[in-house]
């Protein structure tokens, strides 16, 4: 029986997909196998040495100590484009609030007071301060054109808008599903200069904190908008509110709210609604368990933020996984002592990403206690395991 520890409220859609006869999934569990969570903050979290997994239900991982969990030899999945089409839509919706100052006229139209004639009168000689634009024609640039920002590069295609977008490391996957009308810059400083618009879709790392300074605000087209659906952080608030306040700027939108941002007359903050969709959590629990669910029966990897992907079908026989660190003689190592146990290698897959190695083995007969414990003494070796399916 393998042992889930949920660290936040998961989608049941999820849940569902580890089948209760070889799964407890509980908030409280001792000697858990896996943990899934959406935002609970484990860098504080003492982790059981029983952890095989993490599972986060969503795509950023800040809140997730990933090097420790490396170290451990732990891979950390994610549910990268489970969640693409919530915030697309939110961005979306961020840009038409920017261009017709919908934020602004809500508040207008809600503190309106008096008679019906009266609130009438004020909405006709009050509406002309809240003239906007349309979309079309108009440069939205898309910085990070993983699953998300294509997403909402097509759309913005799709509305009339031209597009710009800048991603250094654009996969051939996303390469692909880009619309050809889509413009390459040439460097983020290059994206700003020609945009209307500018959306973010990125982590937040060492290489994009204060992505968006005082100084390359001032590249920016006067009267243009930001829009911040991916992390807090990546835009730096002060010199965005200075920008807003002589004129520069047109308007701020993000998912990040604070005391600085949220009484700003040209700043619009939501309170973190870029996945909140019914169909973004089910999506990305969905993901998260399939993956946490084939790493513990099968040893495959798919989506890890720290582990090779690997995926090796079962062909009969029984399994092995190892993970050690990515040093020579590994795999000569491991192959000798299953030699030595007199097991015979029916297939055998091995993959490495920066400093760790995954190797799945189908050998003839099943490994003995001594033999896993024979592996697991390799120098350089942080986890061996025997699978045999759905259950331990």
């Amino acid at each position: 029986m393998y042992k889930i520890l949920t660290l936040n409220n998961i989608s049941v859609a999820g849940l569902d997909r580890l089948p209760r006869d070889s799964y407890e999934v509980a908030s409280e569990v001792s000697h858990p196998d896996a943990i899934l969570l959406r935002s609970y903050k484990m860098h504080e979290m003492e982790i059981p040495p029983t952890v095989q997994a993490v599972g986060r239900a969503g795509a950023g991982v800040n809140n997730i100590p990933v090097a420790d969990m490396t170290n451990k030899g732990i891979p950390v999945f994610n549910a990268p484009g489970a969640n693409a089409n919530a915030v697309k839509e939110l961005v979306l919706a961020g840009a038409l609030l920017a261009a017709r100052n919908l934020g602004q006229a809500w508040r207008f139209a809600t503190n309106l007071d008096g008679s019906d004639p009266e609130v009438s009168k004020m909405v006709e000689s009050g509406k002309k301060d809240f003239v906007g634009f349309e979309l079309p024609g108009r440069t939205m640039g898309v910085i990070g054109l993983g699953a998300i920002g294509v997403k909402v590069a097509n759309a913005c295609r799709a509305l009339g808008m031209n597009v710009i977008g800048y991603d250094p490391t654009i996969t051939v996957q996303s390469a692909w599903k880009l619309a050809s009308e889509v413009e390459q810059a040439l460097s983020v400083d290059d994206l700003l200069s020609k945009s209307d618009f500018v959306t973010f879709h990125v982590p937040l790392t060492d290489a994009t904190a204060d992505m968006i300074n005082a100084d390359r605000l001032k590249l920016m087209k006067p009267g243009s908008v930001l829009l911040n659906f991916a992390r807090n952080g990546i835009i730096n608030d002060q010199a965005a509110v200075e920008a807003l306040d002589s004129g520069h700027l047109y308007a701020y939108v993000c998912d990040f709210p604070n005391n600085l941002l949220k009484g700003h007359p040209r700043v619009i903050t939501l309170p973190h609604l870029g996945a909140s969709t019914k169909e973004a959590e089910d999506n990305c629990a969905i993901m998260v368990a399939d993956q946490v669910k084939d790493y513990l029966e099968n040893g495959n990897i798919t989506n890890s933020v720290n582990f090779p992907s690997i995926n090796l079908p079962r062909n009969g026989g029984h399994r092995i996984a190892v993970v050690n660190s990515n040093v020579p003689n590994m795999v000569g190592q491991i192959s000798t002592d299953l030699a030595n146990e007199g097991l015979n290698i029916l297939d055998m897959l091995n993959k490495s990403r920066d400093d760790v190695a995954v190797t799945l083995l189908d050998v003839d007969q099943k490994p003995s206690e001594q033999l896993i414990e024979t592996l697991s003494s390799i120098e350089g070796v942080l986890s061996v395991r025997s699978l045999n399916g759905s259950t331990n």
